[in-house]
């Protein structure tokens, strides 16, 4: 029986699997955590609209009925495509017969890994809990703070990057503060928040039409957000942020900032040994394999894929379709047959902005507002995993829509527990 090893359970990885369940191969599924993640959602969790199992579940459970699927937690060092072999963290080997490398992308702070400290970015629900505790507890120290300065300060956010994540993550800021937090403090008036979000190019999503791309702005200023483009951030600390526009260069004092300006692709590409593009994604063959390894296959982020001469975009749609085709092409080769070359289907884009505000376009059907709003809310439902979670979900957005309020804002740290825990990391051995 042929071994297939997946790396990776995203959205790529996990229709990969489902793809082969049938198949007469022997299948183990390698992954740093222990859950899928729909990560489309993941700022939601990270601003407090949603509890994490509302958008996580375990890949044994959602893979249990697969018989010929093992599943192991653990992180993979390298791989050694001429042995045909996986080496993980424990130096411990897995031999395969055919490899799907589906292992994504990772914050690119270009060159400036120093400023992660200070901005995170969103990939994981770990940097979901951090996000969400640093923007909780900005409004607590504001609260403390008797310096005017100093707590403006604190109710400034900044988000670096208008691309779908930062568009969403600004808008559900600026929302929280002038409707969720309303009349929860005595000293500081949350309504006084500022929302800053900067971005390096000439308009926001610079993936959409023009025309979309200027709705989506136009939403995001009548929500409240100070939309800024043309901005080049040169310096991040804990203080504020330095970027540079026309007028020369800026300064904007800000004690929380969040990264979505970049991503990388895994550094597992590297293993290869192949051609990499600018963003280090792994340049592939038609049926998405690896030139001379005919065996291997590479999806989702972190392929730099073509699709009838267009690059293939790094969407969940896009890494869904590339493990199903990724299957289906191992399926024929073991059977001696030929491999199809992938044919992205664009089943549109979405993004939303705020409480009814979105841009959607599907096909040459380009619209925005409630009815692109409506249209994500149920179109992201629908993709959730498991009846629960969508249950979950439609129970929270529903009593967030009613109320403005937000269940999932318990912070599990105390104040001076990070202090500690760093005190620890320090006096740890080696």
């Amino acid at each position: 029986m042929h071994h297939v090893i997946i790396l990776g359970c995203g959205f790529g990885g996990l229709a990969a699997a489902r793809e082969l369940a049938k198949a007469d191969v022997r299948i183990t599924l390698i992954d740093r955590s222990n859950h899928h993640l729909f990560q489309p959602l993941l700022y939601q969790v990270a601003t407090a609209g949603l509890s994490a199992p509302a958008i996580s579940a375990p890949i044994r459970h959602i893979l249990a009925s697969q018989s010929n699927l093992t599943t192991i937690m653990a992180a993979v060092k390298s791989i050694d495509v001429a042995q045909r072999r996986v080496r993980l963290e424990d130096d411990s080997e897995i031999d395969y017969d055919y490899l799907v490398v589906a292992t994504g992308s990772t914050h690119s702070y270009f060159g400036r890994d120093d400023w992660a400290a200070v901005a995170p970015g969103l990939k994981t629900l770990e940097d979901a809990f951090n996000i969400r505790r640093r923007i909780l507890m900005a409004f607590e120290y504001a609260e403390r703070e008797n310096d005017p300065e100093k707590r403006a300060a604190w109710l400034t956010f900044t988000v670096i990057g208008a691309g779908a994540t930062g568009v969403e993550m600004a808008g559900t800021l600026i929302e929280i503060a002038r409707h969720t937090l309303r009349g929860e403090f005595r000293r500081i008036d949350p309504l006084q928040t500022r929302v800053v979000l900067l971005e390096g190019g000439e308009r926001v999503l610079q993936a959409y039409p023009p025309d979309l791309s200027e709705k989506a702005r136009q939403q995001l200023v009548k929500l409240g957000v100070e939309v800024s483009t043309g901005s080049r951030v040169t310096e991040i600390d804990q203080a504020g942020v330095t970027y540079t526009t026309t007028q020369g260069a800026q300064q904007l004092a800000s004690r929380t900032v969040i990264w979505s300006a970049g991503v990388a692709a895994s550094p597992l590409g590297k293993e290869l040994g192949v051609a990499l593009d600018r963003a280090g994604r792994v340049i592939v063959e038609g049926d998405l394999s690896i030139p001379a390894h005919p065996e291997v296959f590479v999806i989702g982020d972190l392929a730099a894929a073509s699709s009838e001469g267009k690059p293939v975009p790094g969407v969940s749609p896009a890494a869904k379709q590339m493990g199903r085709l990724a299957a289906i092409n191992i399926r024929h080769r073991i059977a001696g047959q030929g491999t199809e070359v992938f044919t992205y289907q664009d089943l549109g884009s979405l993004a939303t902005i705020g409480r009814k505000a979105a841009i959607a376009m599907v096909g040459k059907l380009k619209f925005s507002g409630y009815p692109a709003w409506l249209f994500w809310l149920f179109v992201h439902v629908y993709f959730l995993i498991g009846f629960r979670n969508r249950l979950m979900v439609m129970m929270d957005w529903a009593w967030a829509y009613l109320t403005f309020k937000r269940s999932a804002r318990v912070i599990a740290d105390t104040v001076g527990a990070e202090e500690k825990k760093d005190a620890v990391k320090q006096n740890e051995p080696g």
